[in-house]
């Protein structure tokens, strides 16, 4: 199983999921010249891939959505309403509705709820063979869904988007510092923490946070907010989890079977 996340934040927004044969982008939010470019760097073509999934229609997640239905006319699937509120064209042959799972490949793809301001926002979980892989970012609160749906993952994608110091006596106007911090908008450092100290898990889970904001967090005080508070509740490094980076300009890679970052360093 490989992770690559070519592109999270507020400035768009794209995973890429291996699963031995089976090849899934998790939102187009950058453009389709830059998703060819970095899946390329990673020795995959645009045309491999088995299919789109949608978290929720907000535009840092959807940009690159018309030049690569168009182009390549690959199957995308969200929510009905996440359609109903797409802010771009999509080829019409390519809109698939996601309800609660579907199986792609040899890979079962579970959808589960979560908060935040858009349409039906989802979360996704990964199932191949033994393997969980789950995937939560844009949630402003992180409800018993997806505390159930984020157990015993071996690896996730999750949210650590700012810090709530930094985010009070930053720049941004009150209105959007109260939907950032509302149960409908972005989880903290602190919530990000607080939440994976209270997953089941399994002997060891490997974390990549992500949506960090580039104006209201910074890496490595995202990193050991969430590495102290999993340390205060008992979990060691290496032994029970791993924290490893995402960045909004490059990308930051993963693979499962010898749980090391590949790029750019680990927690």
């Amino acid at each position: 199983m490989e992770i690559h996340v070519l592109a999270s934040g507020s400035t768009g927004n794209a995973i890429f999921l291996q699963f031995e044969n089976t090849k899934l982008l998790v939102d187009a939010g950058i453009s389709a010249r830059r998703i060819k470019q970095g899946l390329s760097a990673i020795g995959t073509a645009v045309e491999d891939l088995d299919g789109i999934l949608l978290t929720h229609e907000h535009r840092d997640h959807v940009a690159g959505l018309t030049t690569l239905t168009r182009k390549y006319h690959l199957p995308v699937y969200a929510r009905a309403a996440a359609w109903e509120a797409m802010p771009v064209e999509v080829v019409e042959e390519c809109c698939c509705t996601l309800d609660c799972g579907l199986d792609i490949g040899d890979v079962k793809v579970e959808a589960f709820n979560i908060s935040h301001d858009a349409a039906d926002p989802v979360g996704f979980n990964f199932f191949h063979r033994h393997y969980k892989c789950s995937v939560a970012t844009d949630l402003g609160f992180a409800t018993g869904t997806v505390k159930k749906a984020l157990s015993c993952s071996d690896a996730m994608v999750l949210e650590s988007n700012h810090d709530l110091d930094m985010l009070k006596t930053g720049s941004y106007p009150w209105f959007l510092k109260q939907r950032i911090m509302s149960n409908r908008g972005h989880l903290s450092n602190v919530d990000a923490g607080w939440l994976l100290a209270r997953l089941d898990r399994k002997q060891h889970t490997d974390v990549l946070l992500a949506h960090l904001s580039r104006e209201n967090n910074r890496p490595e005080l995202a990193a050991s907010t969430v590495k102290t508070i999993l340390q205060e509740q008992g979990l060691e490094e290496e032994k029970d989890f791993s924290l490893y980076l995402t960045y909004p300009d490059r990308t930051a890679s993963y693979t499962h079977r010898d749980r090391r970052k590949k790029e750019n360093g680990l927690f």
